[in-house]
């Protein structure tokens, strides 16, 4: 009986989803510039991720995690951290010289507004580079110092 209930809670545990290193990383790096992570839903219907300007709250949907895309989002929302930081607390945008994937386009281009949609544009554009934590990281570095 006890292997049983034993092996169960080892399946389940195996079966948990826990955020990757470089979430982690990330995580930890916002911290470190002030910015404070939640780990739950935002309180913007539907969003996986979404970043409060005033009080510098990131909010991640716990189902990221179950998406695989927990460090995807991440890195969406370090990049609107560092469009903040170089507003210095109002956001704006870095002028990036990198595009994102067309794929992304639909994901940005439904704003109305050319603002914001320039400032998806460019998470959108570091979000799905090969080395987008590192451009994350970076930007973090340049803009939140």
């Amino acid at each position: 009986m006890i292997e049983t209930v034993l092996l169960n809670f080892l399946l389940l545990l195996s079966q948990t989803t826990t955020p990757e290193r470089k979430f982690i990383d990330l995580k930890n790096q916002l911290e470190k510039f002030g910015f404070q992570v939640i780990i739950q839903l935002p309180p913007k219907r539907g969003a996986y991720g979404l970043l409060q300007e005033a009080s510098k709250k990131i909010w991640i949907n716990p189902v990221v995690f179950d998406l695989q895309i927990g460090t995807q989002t991440i890195i969406h929302e370090a990049v609107h951290a560092a469009q903040v930081c170089a507003g210095k607390g109002k956001i704006k945008t870095l002028g990036l010289n990198i595009q994102p994937i067309n794929y992304a386009r639909p994901f940005f281009m439904h704003y109305s507004d050319i603002h914001r949609q320039d400032l998806e544009r460019e998470a959108y554009a570091v979000q799905t580079q090969p080395n987008s934590f590192e451009l994350a990281t970076s930007l973090l570095k340049k803009h939140c110092k």
